[in-house]
Parts: C-alpha cells; sequence; structure tokens
C-alpha cells in the first residue's frame, strides 16, 4: 500500500474534523506549558504587611464617616458663601471700605471712643442732666465704625463681634435721645460690652444679628456729622504747618481716613436724602477730598496736605449750607 503525505488527504468532512481536533491539543498543551512556567505566587509576612495596608479599611478613616447628606450640606454653604462673596464684590462691599478706612485707623478709633464713652458713664445724674447727648453720640459713632469693620474686606480686629456690637450700640444710641435711670442702666451695660470687648472677651449676643448693614438703623445723620465737624476742627489743628503735621503724622492720617469714611457712610441706602443727587455729589466730595490728605501724606508732600484738608472744608462747609 502506498503512504499518502496527510496534506493531500481528500477535504471530507472527517479530514476538517481531524485538523480541528490536531489543533485544538496543540494549543492545550501550549497553554499548560505556559502556566507550568508562571512564577508562584508570593508569600508575604503577616507583620511586615500589617504595617503597610490596614486590615480593616473602616480604621483608615478618623471621626465620623461621610454621608451623602453632609456632603451636599457642605456643597450648599460653599455656594452660598461664594453667592455671598459675588454679591458682596459686585456691590463695592468690602472692597469699597478697604480702599477708604484702613484696619488701624478704625481700630485707633474705636479704642479711642470707647475711652471718651467711658467719661461720659459715670452716675445718673450726670447723664440725666445732658450726658446722654454725649452718650447718644459716641454710640452713634461706634455702631457706624462696628457697621463698617463688619463689611471691610480685610482681617479688622473684632470683626467676628462687630454684628453684635453695632446692633447693641445703635440700640442703645436710639434709646439715648433722653435721660433717664433706664436709659443710663442700659448704657452702663454698653459700657461693660466695650470693657469686655476691648479685653478680648468678646460680646455676648442675646439675639441674631442681620449680616447686612441697615443703615436707617445703624445711624442718624445729626449726630454723624457732629462728629465730622469734630474730626475736621482736629485735623486742622494738627496740619498748621508742616512740622505740626509730621509731628501728627499717625492721628492725620486717621482723622482724613475716617472723614472719607463717612462721606461715604452718609450716602449708604436708607440714611437721610441718600438718594438725592446733589446730596450725594457732596458727601462724596468729603471722600474725594479726605482721601487727598492720605495720598499727600504717602508722597510726603507737605503743602498738598494743607491744600487737600482746605479742599474737606470746603466741602463740608458746603453741604451744611444745604444739609443738616
Amino acid at each position: 500500500m502506498q503512504s499518502r503525505c496527510f496534506y493531500c488527504l481528500p477535504a471530507t468532512p472527517v479530514a476538517f474534523a481531524f485538523l480541528f481536533a490536531f489543533g485544538f491539543l496543540a494549543g492545550v498543551g501550549s497553554t499548560a506549558a505556559a502556566q507550568e512556567q508562571r512564577a508562584r505566587r508570593p508569600k508575604f509576612d503577616a507583620d511586615e504587611v500589617s504595617r503597610v495596608f490596614f486590615a480593616d479599611p473602616s480604621t483608615a478613616f478618623r471621626g465620623e464617616r461621610p454621608s451623602l447628606a453632609n456632603l451636599r450640606d457642605a456643597g450648599a454653604e460653599k455656594v452660598m458663601a461664594q453667592a455671598e462673596a459675588a454679591a458682596e464684590e459686585s456691590s463695592g462691599g468690602g472692597s469699597k471700605w478697604g480702599k477708604i478706612v484702613s484696619p488701624l485707623s478704625l481700630e485707633d478709633e474705636i479704642k479711642r471712643i470707647k475711652l471718651r464713652y467711658d467719661s461720659v458713664i459715670t452716675t445718673p445724674g450726670a447723664f440725666n442732666g445732658g450726658g446722654y447727648q454725649d452718650a447718644r453720640l459716641n454710640l452713634t459713632v461706634l455702631a457706624t465704625l462696628f457697621a463698617v469693620v463688619s463689611d471691610h474686606k480685610e482681617d479688622v480686629r473684632w470683626k467676628s463681634d462687630a454684628h453684635t456690637a453695632r446692633d447693641v450700640m445703635a440700640r442703645t444710641a436710639r434709646n439715648s435721645a433722653a435721660g433717664s435711670t433706664q436709659v443710663y442702666n442700659e448704657a452702663k451695660l454698653r459700657k461693660a460690652d466695650l470693657q469686655d470687648l476691648v479685653s478680648g472677651a468678646g460680646i455676648t449676643a442675646t439675639q441674631k444679628s442681620e449680616k447686612v448693614n441697615e443703615w436707617h438703623m445703624i445711624a442718624d445723620r445729626s449726630p454723624l456729622m457732629e462728629y465730622a465737624e469734630q474730626l475736621l476742627d482736629t485735623l486742622g489743628d494738627h496740619t498748621r504747618d508742616a512740622a505740626t503735621t509730621q509731628e501728627n503724622l499717625d492721628a492725620v492720617k486717621r482723622e482724613a481716613e475716617l472723614l472719607a469714611m463717612l462721606g461715604e457712610v452718609l450716602v449708604q441706602e436708607g440714611m437721610d436724602d441718600y438718594d438725592d443727587p446733589d446730596y450725594a455729589e457732596l458727601s462724596r466730595a468729603m471722600t474725594t477730598s479726605s482721601s487727598g490728605v492720605v495720598s499727600a501724606i504717602d508722597r510726603q508732600d507737605w503743602d498738598g496736605v494743607r491744600s487737600a484738608v482746605g479742599d474737606v472744608t470746603q466741602s463740608c462747609a458746603a453741604c451744611h449750607e444745604q444739609y443738616r
């Protein structure tokens, strides 16, 4: 019998089956050989592994495990904070005050007015005999200063207590329109509050304070204008000549910044005549000229300081002729 070549077999179903079986067995054999060539599974020392991996993943967390609700709340708070910041930026907000008055001037003036207020709150008789008027002036100024502090873009001292301080000072200022034992006792509480604030103890809020400054509830125009006149008189005394200006440089800068601040406060929504264009122009002229004093100080232009103080005086006089 003649031998026949495998590749010469006729293409029959049997031949195809044979070829398939042959290929399958060859593949299985090669896979088995590959498996035999794999590296053995490594063995680890349990003590060494425990230094790297946690046996229980839950032990990797400290404190309360975050929940979906907590994450949602945190996200909502972040969105609200961003919205408030955007609203403040669009309305001028803290950036406005930051360009006008420095944290140092605000802090120094609060301490100065606090000492002046302490000297007013002595006895019921002195308070009822006219001291209530000085108390009203000082409390109105303090409420205004704390309102600006609360809105300032920089980290001003007492900022965390500013809303509460603003509200309690403003409330007692309104009540001090006349003298009485009841009002005197309330004024004494404000004296104690200021002492606590300056000493670092803070003020305990009896009710929640709004973050937004509602100026019609914070200050009346009349005492603020009286305060502006006092600042202007002192500023004039401190800038009689170049030598006097340089001797009182810190005070001059503070007084000028506070006058600039008042010019802006007087045109805030809710203040008397804030929507009167002529009044707003006069008030902002005081802000501009007062800021000019500060700019002249920065340039060490002492003649420029005197000139700018003259501009402040003129702007105040022009405003007082028509408004009070």
